[in-house]
């Protein structure tokens, strides 16, 4: 902890003396709570944020969902308030540390210690979802371990009471940390506890083996993965993870929430199963290791062999929308084993048979039922072509000879299958210049496969997390299942800083910061143009190059500037206003001079005299009156 220089008072009761860690929101001090004398943790809003309701909001959200959760593995809010426009939320100050500094280093834990800790963060979920809030954000970072080896849950900073009519954290909304993202989560769709659950599962698999399941070189890359990539067992790093915690780790992975554990008390259960020596469910269930959205292929064993799950198709989660192409997949899986068991079959039995029969009648079955009534005649079955049909996918539309043809024993007959209907079209959004998450839920929604490429090239307006171009071109006509390609910013690339003239600071602020950048200071400068507290400029200017993280300085408008007033005794009225107006300034009221004023001989027509005088500071667009000589 780093002592504070300004030990502040807040609401006159909580005194800050050490700071303990910086978040996304806020920053989390150690205080003196001078009412009860007592050591608290006070999580404090930027102050920058606290100007905006939205922020504010979530702050508040996050003090009452977690007020209202009483858990012996969770740590209670005590208080919350304001002060100077400043929020602030007083917590349980924990003595101990984070899971994140106990791993630090790829350090780690016994399965049996592993198991222990996981089990108690189970506990905790389980009593959140129940009272209606998901956590959204768990990783080791958020998981203190007291000094006594109790485990304690903090930071429900983007947790959602799913009960509630007012969320803040809409569906399509991508809000957590990317490496423990559930992939759900990831694709900006609603979550719920199953969502914390997978989360968990990942850092059960980081404790056991020292790595999280997928490593990337951005966020986006990760997020990619947690929908689309295979998750590799924890055994492939480590030879010490037992085989039922292992099956527990992947239940909890599974891609689909329907395949995982369906409540964190189940997980809980499981894994104190697991430490007490018991036979654990996740190694029995069917799919346990990677859920139902992959086929795999496995062999038989012998006692205490692992069996090895094997991946063959990629793509979108089974909850999402099933691609058309993995239904055609099955049938040709479907189709070619039974083809080689018949043809087989069939060539054996052709040496004894070769009488005149009648083609039976198979349009209509299915392919296995097909097989078996053409193999029981001693036919062969030839080429399959699978066609697009309103029959159930799987099954015979038509056969060559057709039903009632004589056919010899041993002929051949050619099959067509149906693969389901024809794929309904669907029109390709244009995506182009919104957010990643955004474009990645809509686009997965309407069932499309999504791959997300990285260039270090950015055209004029290209920004961070932002689609920069998607092919196919938005509005092409095409099919769900079908493959779209989103390009976006790689990590460290170039980009045209944002034009945030003429915004007010807090927004200017806000589109810096979701395009990676920040804002380094505040300086004004005077202008004629834009009104006093709006953004005149920025440093580096407006369309500059920068890379995500760099500074920003602001120039607000102090007000219109001071203009010297031009001297124009001497010129007619006409002359005067060409002259004012040059300097940004107008001819204000002409008044004709007395004629004993005017004896001076060719002063007719001229100024002789001007309020303000020459020389005097004035604010821009003042006007100045003349005295003419008539």
């Amino acid at each position: 902890m780093e002592p504070v220089s300004d030990p502040r008072i807040y609401s006159q009761r909580y005194q800050v003396t050490h700071l303990i860690a910086r978040g996304g929101m806020a920053m989390v001090y150690r205080a003196q709570d001078l009412l009860l004398n007592r050591a608290v943790a006070l999580k404090i809003l930027y102050p920058e944020l606290s100007a905006d309701p939205t922020f504010v909001e979530r702050f508040r959200r996050e003090a009452q969902a977690a007020a209202n959760l009483s858990h012996p593995n969770i740590v209670p809010v005590f208080d919350w308030g304001q002060d100077a426009g400043t929020y602030f939320i007083v917590m349980e100050l924990v003595d101990g540390t984070s899971l994140a500094e106990i791993v630090r280093g790829s350090r780690t834990l016994t399965p049996s210690r592993a198991a222990q800790i996981t089990a108690q963060v189970a506990a905790a979920l389980g009593y959140a979802h129940r009272a209606g809030v998901v956590h959204r954000d768990i990783k080791p970072g958020n998981i203190l371990i007291t000094t006594d080896g109790q485990v304690k849950v903090t930071d429900f900073g983007i947790a959602q009471a799913v009960a509630s009519e007012d969320h803040l954290a809409e569906a399509g909304s991508v809000m957590g940390t990317a490496t423990y993202f559930s992939p759900e989560q990831a694709e900006g769709a609603a979550v719920d506890g199953r969502s914390d659950v997978y989360s968990l599962g990942v850092v059960l698999y980081e404790l056991l083996v020292g790595r999280p399941p997928y490593i990337g070189d951005s966020p986006v890359a990760v997020s990619s993965q947690h929908v689309h990539g295979t998750i590799p067992s924890p055994s492939d790093f480590s030879d010490s993870v037992p085989t039922d915690l292992e099956a527990i780790v992947m239940l909890a992975l599974a891609k689909s929430p329907d395949q995982r554990y369906q409540t964190a008390d189940e997980l809980r259960a499981d894994l104190v199963r697991f430490t007490d020596g018991q036979p654990v469910h996740a190694a029995t269930r069917d799919g346990a290791y990677y859920g139902a959205d992959v086929t795999r292929a496995v062999a038989t064993v012998t006692p205490g062999e692992r069996t090895q799950a094997v991946p063959v198709m990629s793509g979108p989660r089974t909850d999402v929308r099933r691609r058309r192409g993995g239904a055609r997949g099955f049938v040709i899986a479907i189709v070619i084993i039974l083809l080689l068991a018949a043809g087989g079959y069939a060539y054996a039995r052709l040496a004894t048979a070769n009488s005149v029969s009648t083609m039976p009648d198979v349009v209509g079955q299915t392919v296995a039922s097909a097989s078996s009534t053409l193999l029981a005649d001693n036919l062969v079955i030839g080429t399959t072509k699978l066609v697009y049909s309103p029959k159930a996918s799987g099954t015979v539309v038509k056969t060559d000879p057709s039903s009632g043809a004589s056919v010899k024993k041993g002929d051949t007959v050619a099959l067509e299958v149906s693969q389901g209907p024809a794929p309904t079209k669907v029109t390709v959004p244009d995506e182009t210049g919104k957010a990643l998450s955004t474009a990645l839920s809509a686009l997965q929604q309407l069932g499309f496969v999504v791959t997300v490429n990285q260039t270090s090239t950015a055209p004029a307006g290209g920004a961070p997390n932002t689609v920069l171009s998607q092919t196919p071109l938005g509005g092409t006509q095409s099919h769900a299942g079908a493959k779209v390609v989103l390009t976006v910013l790689s990590q460290g690339a170039t980009f045209p800083l944002p034009d945030v003239r003429s915004d007010s600071p807090l927004q200017a602020a806000a589109t810096l910061g979701q395009n990676g950048l920040s804002v380094s200071s505040t300086t004004t400068g005077c202008s004629n143009t834009v009104a006093q507290g709006l953004v005149l400029r920025t440093v580096p200017a407006a369309g500059s190059m920068v890379t995500s993280g760099t500074s920003v300085e602001l120039v607000t408008s102090s007000g219109v500037c001071q203009v010297y007033v031009a001297n124009v005794i001497g010129q007619t009225p006409a002359e005067a206003s060409s002259t004012l107006s040059a300097q940004g300034l107008n001819l204000g009221q002409v008044t004709d001079a007395l004629p004993t004023d005017c004896l001076t001989p060719g002063t007719s027509g001229q100024i002789i005299s001007q309020n303000p005088g020459p020389g005097i500071s004035v604010p821009y667009d003042s006007s100045v009156d003349v005295t003419v000589c008539p």
